[in-house]
């Protein structure tokens, strides 16, 4: 099995390929002298996922790996102590910020006091709404949502039902991306129909299972479950292997983390996911900090592929050891 190690992470095939144009300098995964003579703030708004807890480690230790200090905040959530956090981080003159946005859709208060300070503002996985940031390195979230659209109408060639959990606000872009790319795979598709849950999962493994409950109380004909993202699909599997149908029901989820890819390898109900890996987002997005940094030419905007990764294909990507 042919494999690339990018920023501490094993990638294969397309992927390598793609990241390796991601920089100017031909893909050498950034510069900098390597001496901890660049400091760079991580500002969170959450830390309350797997998803933006592996984001925040992988930054760090990238970081650590290429001489980088890091000054790391959590805002729990709230806008405001995001933009706080910010302000905080410029207190103690860092060279740059990376911010985690979650589900945040603008910070126009962040981005602006990065702009007037001079200071880089490098986006990871969510790109927002308004404002002026210097680079954004993230996933298509509808082309991921619709291959895994795709995937489950060859699942289910005489028709079926499909129930959809979201992670949530109503308004949050990233999971209606992932959604909309799945109803586009299967609105057209002969026999499907399609179940949305009313309530949100929040992103969680625990949010998941409390709506699946509530949709296997309520439906007893589903036949396949995509989540906006693998933690909530977690849930969900749980709540189906309770009700006793892991045997009837099918999941497909959206992330690639370690969790979900083992539950795929073992064979299990848990049949695709959309790799949107937060090791090489963001180690990707401090070689672009440090890139940036050094006065190198860098791509404004970077699409990160994102394979569909099913039993035949998910050992090149699951890393037992990795930080996601």
């Amino acid at each position: 099995m042919i494999m690339k190690r990018v920023s501490g992470v094993l990638v294969t095939g397309a992927l390598a390929a793609a990241l390796a144009g991601c920089s100017s300098d031909g893909g050498s995964g950034g510069g900098g002298a390597g001496d901890g003579s660049y400091t760079v703030g991580i500002a969170n708004f959450t830390l309350s996922g797997p998803y933006f807890n592996g984001m925040d480690r992988a930054i760090k230790a990238r970081a650590k790996e290429k001489g980088v200090e890091t000054v790391s905040t959590d805002a729990g959530g709230d806008a405001a102590k995001l933009a706080s956090n910010v302000e905080d981080l410029l207190s103690k003159d860092v060279d740059a910020v990376i911010i985690s946005g979650g589900p945040l859709e603008s910070a126009p208060a962040v981005l602006n006091s990065l702009k007037a300070a001079g200071k880089p503002a490098v986006l990871v996985d969510r790109k927002f709404r308004t404002g002026t940031y210097s680079s954004w390195i993230g996933p298509d979230n509808e082309a991921i949502g619709k291959q895994n659209g795709e995937y489950l109408v060859g699942r289910l060639p005489q028709g079926g039902t499909v129930a959809l959990v979201k992670g949530g606000p109503a308004d949050n872009s990233i999971g209606q991306a992932r959604t909309n790319g799945v109803k586009a795979a299967l609105e057209n598709a002969p026999g499907i129909t399609l179940v949305e849950a009313p309530d949100f999962g929040n992103w969680s493994s625990d949010g998941g299972l409390n709506v699946m409950e509530s949709l296997l109380a309520s439906h007893a004909d589903i036949d396949a479950v995509f989540c906006e993202n693998d933690a909530m699909c977690l849930g969900a599997q749980r709540a189906i292997k309770d009700a006793g149908r892991d045997d009837k029901i099918v999941l497909a989820g959206v992330d690639g983390q370690a969790e979900a890819l083992k539950a795929i390898l073992d064979g299990t109900n848990y049949l695709v996911t959309g790799l949107n890996d937060a090791d090489v987002i963001g180690s990707l997005g401090l070689d672009r900090t440090v890139d940036i940094l050094d006065g190198k030419k860098t791509e404004k905007d970077t699409v990160v592929p994102s394979p569909r990764v099913t039993k035949e294909n998910a050992e090149k990507y699951y890393d037992p050891k990795g930080i996601f």
